[in-house]
């Protein structure tokens, strides 16, 4: 089980604040991890270091793909927004879309953005905001959609591209108790159902709890890893499961 997602030595500093204290970290394909800690432990920014939008002052981040490691660190800035675009799927606490388009507009746009056409994007986006619940909401714009349903196209548009990782940071931090559940239900099954790796940052012990793993960070330092999954670089991957079923779309 050799890791999708690779860091070493992972340093950020801020004005005054060390965020990131040469931290290492290791993910496989289809993990669950939640990444804990109190306000200002470095959550975030790991979280960040890690998807390619901040960039670390010291260390490595390296991704697995079938053409050999790619070093995060080293790209620049086009080549890293088209592996972010490619390989990475993003879900934020307020979801982060556009208001001015359409549910169906703002999953196809992920696809548009990588240079697929515009009818087999939004068919594709349809399929996987009906396979989230939403089939009949297409056309309805942010301001006519719950909260719960903004964050289930927000889901959507972090997979809509095939995306090995998902990144979820506080996905349910601004939803009520019974949304939240219902929307963590969702974003958990969804990718696991497509075998990919989810890291969510997440205050709510319930969230934690969900995840196969958990990751607990203090002044910028990794102090508890409960359920690390990543063995020895010695031992070799598995071959991938085909998972079928409602969200392999």
């Amino acid at each position: 089980m050799n890791a999708i997602l690779h860091a070493q030595q992972l340093t950020k500093h801020y004005p005054g604040n060390i965020a990131l204290d040469h931290v290492d970290f290791a993910a496989i394909a289809g993990e669950s991890i939640a990444i804990i800690g109190p306000s200002g432990s470095g959550k975030t920014t790991l979280l960040h270091c890690l998807a390619g939008i901040l960039r670390p002052d010291a260390g490595t981040v390296t991704l697995s793909s079938a053409a050999g490691p790619v070093r995060l660190d080293s790209l620049g800035d086009g080549a890293l927004s088209r592996l972010r675009r490619e390989e990475f799927g993003f879900v934020f606490q307020q979801g982060m879309l556009l208001p001015e388009l359409t549910a169906l507009e703002n999953v196809a746009l992920a696809l548009m953005l990588n240079g697929t056409d515009r009818t087999t994007s939004e068919a594709r986006a349809a399929e996987w905001l009906a396979a989230l619940g939403l089939a009949g909401m297409e056309q309805r714009r942010l301001g006519e959609l719950s909260g719960g349903q903004v964050q289930r196209v927000a889901i959507a548009r972090a997979q809509v591209t095939g995306a090995r990782i998902v990144f979820a940071d506080e996905p349910t931090g601004a939803l009520d108790s019974a949304t939240s559940n219902e929307v963590l239900d969702v974003l958990l099954q969804s990718v696991a159902a497509n075998g990919r790796t989810l890291l969510v940052v997440t205050h709510d012990p319930n969230v934690a709890a969900r995840c196969q793993r958990v990751v607990e960070l203090r002044d910028g330092r990794i102090v508890a890893d409960t359920g690390c999954a990543v063995p020895p670089p010695s031992q070799s991957a598995p071959a991938t499961t085909d998972f079928k079923g409602a969200f392999n779309v």
